[in-house]
């Protein structure tokens, strides 16, 4: 599996030239695909067929942030308008009830992303609501109840899983501790190894997800220097051991203010703290070609991890 760890994204509605060469010649590991990129069913649809075309790979990795409500790339073309925390506020009230609810309606995005050609959707967010939890996570968490993200978040991964969806949890090791946007500034968080153990890590134990995306936050009790995504610390002791993630971890967007440093810097940083793979949306086309210059390509780890996923695709 010959592929660079990195997650491309593209400017528009259609492919530049520049995208073309990009997508043809130089071996991303996949792509992830923005509101702004999304006009109408059929221009998506044909999109991702190109996509797919120009890589060569009718199973290239199609990513997209499809978490209704405030997260929705797709509003314009679906109606898929509800929040997570709708359904943990049901779920509190009627259990089954939400549990047949929520598999309808998952089932019913999934069914869209098939048709457009999508194989992973970044949910379910596993984020445990605070009362000063950020607005950034918000009504994208199922619940300030760890029990209850835990139980839907379990079921999201199995309802797309026997769809043939990858799913990403995330933002591991749990973002609903932090007070700020990752995406302005970089938060600090002070709480306990044993309070973040006992909270926060606690949805995203024993996932069967395929993929996992990392928080760009500092958690000052187990590294004071790294946010989680540059942590090898995080990474290896408390991701891939205490929460037990086996599958693939990606890094949240480098471009994102909470990382301090260049997008090449923010990249090698990732991956050299053991991300497998680095994760940059802002589309432009020669930060695209720097960043697929300078990263290397995917280890044995990810490669393996590829093909099972290549595989679980059908």
């Amino acid at each position: 599996m010959k592929c660079k760890a990195l997650i491309v994204s593209i400017k528009g509605t259609k492919l530049s030239k520049m995208e073309k060469i990009l997508l043809s010649r130089e071996k991303p590991w996949g792509i992830i695909l923005f509101k702004r990129n999304l006009q109408s069913f059929n221009q998506v649809k044909n999109l991702i067929s190109k996509i797919k075309k120009l890589t060569k790979n009718n199973r290239f990795p199609i990513i997209i942030d499809e978490e209704g409500k405030n997260v929705s790339r797709l509003k314009n073309i679906i109606n898929h308008n509800i929040s997570a925390n709708f359904f943990g506020n049901l779920y509190k009230k009627d259990k089954i009830f939400c549990i047949k609810i929520y598999k309808h309606y998952i089932e019913s995005l999934i069914k869209n992303l098939k048709i457009l050609g999508i194989n992973i959707n970044t949910i379910p967010v596993l984020d445990v609501l605070r009362i000063n939890t950020s607005k950034v996570i918000g009504k994208r968490s199922f619940s300030n109840d760890k029990r209850i993200i835990k139980t839907l978040g379990d079921l999201t991964i199995k309802y797309l899983h026997s769809n043939k969806i990858a799913g990403v949890i995330k933002h591991i090791p749990g973002h609903g501790c932090a007070y700020s946007d990752s995406h302005k500034i970089m938060p600090k968080v002070k709480f306990s190894k044993k309070k973040l153990n006992d909270v926060d890590y606690f949805p995203f134990k024993y996932s069967k997800a395929k993929f996992a995306m990392t928080a760009h936050i500092l958690y000052q009790k187990i590294d004071n220097e790294n946010v989680a995504t540059f942590s090898k610390k995080i990474i290896d002791k408390v991701i891939r051991k205490k929460i037990r993630f086996k599958g693939i971890i990606m890094s949240d967007d480098i471009s994102m203010k909470a990382l301090r440093y260049d997008l090449i810097t923010n990249a090698k940083k990732s991956l050299n703290a053991g991300c497998n793979l680095v994760l940059y949306c802002a589309g432009n086309i020669n930060d695209n070609f720097k960043l697929i210059k300078s990263v290397p390509y995917i280890d044995k780890f990810t490669s393996k991890k590829t093909s099972e996923f290549y595989k679980f695709l059908g």
